[in-house]
């Protein structure tokens, strides 16, 4: 779901998840509980590096 290459860890996606199911992960890259999201698609419009892809 993200593209670990591109995630920039601006934090946007985190802000803008509106179940919480964003947080980074020890590098400061995106991770999505797939078991949280409920795949609005509010992340994957946000992403400024489009580093995510919720139908992956």
């Amino acid at each position: 779901m993200v593209d670990k290459n591109k995630c920039i860890g601006c934090g946007t996606c985190v802000s803008i998840c509106p179940v919480e199911a964003i947080s980074f992960d020890t590098d400061g890259k995106a991770v999505i509980d797939k078991k949280k999201c409920i795949r609005c698609g509010a992340c994957q419009a946000s992403c400024p590096v489009e580093a995510i892809d919720i139908d992956a």
